[in-house]
């Protein structure tokens, strides 16, 4: 038996009010269950990512609440607007001066030319990981951290952490 279009448009309907009252009651579900997880952890509404302008009838700046972070000096800059504060990866522009011959000496800026560093360019804040562990390969672990994949088939083909100690 052939439907017609306004059959098919009919049951549709009806699926769709169905899929909304079933929504409707998990959704019920889930919250009930998110507001004993709220009383019985005490969470305030900062804690759950909400601030003072995302409220009802009050428009959301970011969908997405991040923690602040301080924000860092800019080590290196062009004078053109781009600046870099060292960390992370080198940003194009930077990367495109470097590579036209200048030096990384030129964009420092006057607080990064008067902050002593390492020889090796970084402060001597980073201590240098002890090598706890090491197998005939040449493979390191320092012990921190999840073992590394050469460490877990070296201890399940028997060896044990006291033959691989450094």
């Amino acid at each position: 038996m052939t439907q017609s279009y306004k059959q098919i448009q009919k049951q549709i309907e009806a699926l769709q009010r169905r899929a909304d009252k079933l929504r409707d009651q998990e959704v019920k579900g889930v919250v009930e269950r998110i507001r004993v997880a709220i009383a019985h952890y005490g969470l305030t509404a900062e804690q759950l990512g909400f601030n003072a302008n995302s409220g009802p009838g009050k428009t959301k700046t970011n969908a997405k609440v991040k923690p602040s972070r301080t924000a860092r000096t800019a080590k290196y800059s062009d004078g053109q607007g781009n600046s870099w504060s060292g960390m992370g990866k080198r940003p194009f522009w930077l990367r495109d001066a470097l590579n036209a011959g200048r030096s990384l000496e030129e964009f420092a800026s006057e607080t990064a030319a008067a902050k002593p560093e390492s020889p090796k360019g970084r402060t001597a804040k980073k201590r240098k990981s002890k090598v706890a562990y090491q197998d005939q390969a040449g493979h390191t672990w320092s012990g921190m951290g999840p073992k590394p994949r050469w460490l877990k088939e070296a201890l399940e083909a028997g060896k044990t952490l006291e033959e691989m100690a450094a």
